[in-house]
């Protein structure tokens, strides 16, 4: 069966459970809920702020700050999206969205163009890498205090329509003027897909969107005929969006009829399970799962299902814990809430959800800086097991619920080489800054470079590109102290060449650099290379220890 046939076989059951973002399904607010008494209370409250209250009040306006602080008092996740920003928060899961086709980065309060969209309509009209742009329309905007927001809300639109945006360009004295026809500008999920080893492919994902599965699935078979015999699958920071994909993406590597995913909601005829459909093409090959604190929703959904099916190791931090299921509701204005209405539970039974209280949103939101503060993200024994909630995977290990999914070998938070001098050129964004006007003023070269081994040869050496930084940062306003850059010495550097290799070759070129240092992705090659993802022999292994531990001291070997 070709991918086509089975993605149409499956959305009609898909589509029952797809979460936040997905199918539009009208507007579902009406009949016999009018007659309710609280309808007549709040119209009747209403009423009387609009003929009685001292000022003259906007109703609709009252109502759009009251929607979304009612939809928090339910739950963490349920949620409002104004009709004026829902083709912009749809358009990052929907695979595109309309703009020029740029990468950009402010600095200094100006718009770097770090990246120009290949076929896009900034290249079209002529704009590179490097280029400044001072002007969008008839706005200004140099040296003013301008966020990342406020440049996707200038140059996004509709596709067909018009944007003239003005550059500063080094090898130019003039100010170049383009005038550009906004066009569907993708956005890509995979962030990078390289063999990180001669036979272990290492993938990163973003986001599960519209496209996420295809570009996926393209990444690894192309691993695959390059010579990848194992993956990684790098679901770090990754928050979820669709499940659609999560499941697609788990059905590749599970043989047939095994759980990926289920959902239970107050309507118990809504209750689904999706198993998969046995046609995967990577059933066999030894896999591993990168989690972190920030792996949440459906990253989680993946996650689960390779974990509880035994199918995989899952390596790194206890995950975010979102187990709540949205569903998009239209209201007539064409404003959209996302109300949660069911909750996943992964192969084994486990809701990983973590607890919450209604109408504490903010309490909920700092239960990851509380991870930080008791020790969780650095020792695996500060890690609260939830031993009343304890249930079983495919071949009998013991797994835990709520509250996220728990590794089978956990990874700390790796600080090696942080200081107070690293802190304070990082929060002064004086890495990227340097790393971007260096890229910048050696584009020309630069651009001979054809992979990352050939631009790491066109860097001056480590020691002189740590003093240039140094003298640049002191430029700057951070003075140089070479106790804690001597600390910082290896991180920073390895920090520039990424963020380098990020400004002229892509933010693909950057994991390369990048994991060299993680010691998260050298943990999980070693038990590649040990054979502990190996299908025949992992099942034994694990059940003597669920939750394996790497020290610091172990993993900066």
């Amino acid at each position: 069966m070709n991918k086509d046939n089975r993605i149409n076989k499956w959305l009609p059951l898909i589509g029952a459970v797809l979460l936040a973002g997905g199918i539009w399904i009208g507007f579902a607010f009406g009949g016999s809920r009018a007659n309710r008494p609280y309808h007549d209370k709040l119209n009747t409250l209403y009423d009387i702020i609009e003929n009685d209250y001292v000022d003259a009040i906007d109703l609709d306006s009252l109502l759009e700050t009251q929607i979304p602080a009612l939809l928090k008092s339910l739950d963490p996740h349920s949620s409002y999206i104004p009709a004026a920003d829902l083709e912009a928060v749809n358009g990052e899961l929907e695979g595109s969205f309309g703009g020029v086709g740029i990468q950009f980065q402010v600095m200094n309060d100006t718009i770097c163009v770090v990246e120009v969209i290949p076929g896009g309509p900034a290249e079209k009209v002529g704009m590179l890498p490097g280029d400044r742009i001072i002007a969008v329309d008839t706005v200004d905007i140099i040296k003013r205090h301008i966020s990342d927001e406020d440049v996707r809300s200038m140059l996004r639109g509709q596709k067909g329509t018009g944007v003239s945006v003005k550059v500063k360009r080094n090898n130019s004295p003039k100010t170049l003027s383009f005038d550009i026809v906004r066009g569907e500008i993708p956005v890509t999920s995979v962030d990078a897909a390289y063999l990180i080893e001669p036979e272990t492919g290492y993938v990163k994902v973003n986001r599960f969107s519209r496209t996420t599965y295809n570009e996926f699935l393209q990444a690894i078979s192309q691993l695959r005929y390059k010579g990848a015999k194992s993956l990684i699958v790098d679901l770090r920071g990754n928050g979820g969006g669709y499940m659609e994909p999560a499941i697609l993406m788990a059905n590749e590597f599970l043989p047939a009829y095994s759980n990926i995913v289920m959902t239970k909601g107050r309507d118990t005829d809504s209750n689904s399970s999706i198993v998969s459909d046995g046609t995967g093409a990577f059933t066999d090959i030894p896999l591993v799962v990168l989690v972190d604190e920030f792996t949440a929703s459906s990253s989680e959904i993946f996650s689960g299902a390779i974990q509880d099916n035994d199918r995989g190791l899952v390596v790194g931090r206890r995950t975010f814990g979102k187990g709540l299921v949205q569903r998009p509701i239209m209201l007539p204005d064409s404003s959209e809430i996302r109300l949660t209405v069911q909750r996943y539970y992964t192969p084994s039974g486990r809701c990983i959800q973590k607890n919450f209280q209604r109408g504490q949103a903010d309490k909920y939101d700092e239960e990851i800086i509380e991870r930080y503060n008791h020790g969780e993200v650095f020792n695996a024994d500060s890690i609260n097991l939830k031993t009343n909630e304890i249930f079983k995977t495919l071949n009998g290990r013991t797994v835990y619920g709520s509250g996220g999914i728990m590794p089978d070998v956990f990874v700390p938070s790796d600080t090696t080489g942080y200081s107070s001098y690293y802190v304070n050129v990082s929060n002064a964004g004086l890495l990227q800054k340097y790393a971007y006007e260096l890229a910048d003023l050696n584009r020309e070269e630069f651009s001979k470079a054809k992979t990352v081994d050939d631009l790491l040869k066109m860097l001056p050496s480590d020691a002189t590109l740590l003093q240039s930084f140094v003298s640049y940062a002191a430029q700057k306003g951070v003075p140089a102290r070479w106790h804690y850059i001597n600390i910082s010495a290896n991180l920073i550097v390895n920090y520039l060449k990424a963020l380098i290799a990020r400004d002229t070759l892509g933010f693909s070129a950057s994991y390369e650099i990048f994991n060299t240092r993680d010691t998260t992705v050298a943990r999980a090659l070693q038990l590649l290379k040990d054979g502990e993802a190996e299908i025949p022999v992992r099942y034994e292994r694990l059940k003597t220890n669920d939750i394996q531990a790497t020290t610091e001291n172990e993993s900066n070997e």
